[in-house]
């Protein structure tokens, strides 16, 4: 299965990477949290309102955010 997306939604995420931090990982701007303690969280069952509460350096827009670039790959991938 190929996805595709358009690069400019990318650009748009507030998402960072720099090998400086957590060696490159993506992380939420501006944190250390990476990304995929979002997703990770969510599938252990947390909700938004936890992983915000667990990780206060994330804002709910960047939250937000990540998981609607995640729906919108999935719906064109169907």
């Amino acid at each position: 299965m190929r996805i595709i997306f358009d690069p400019e939604d990318l650009k748009d995420l507030p998402v960072t990477s720099d090998p400086e931090i957590l060696g490159g990982r993506l992380v939420f701007a501006g944190t250390r949290v990476p990304v995929d303690a979002l997703w990770s969280n969510l599938a252990s069952g947390a909700t938004l309102n936890d992983f915000i509460d667990w990780f206060p350096t994330v804002k709910r827009d960047q939250a937000e955010a990540v998981l609607r670039f995640g729906c919108r790959v999935l719906e064109k991938a169907a």
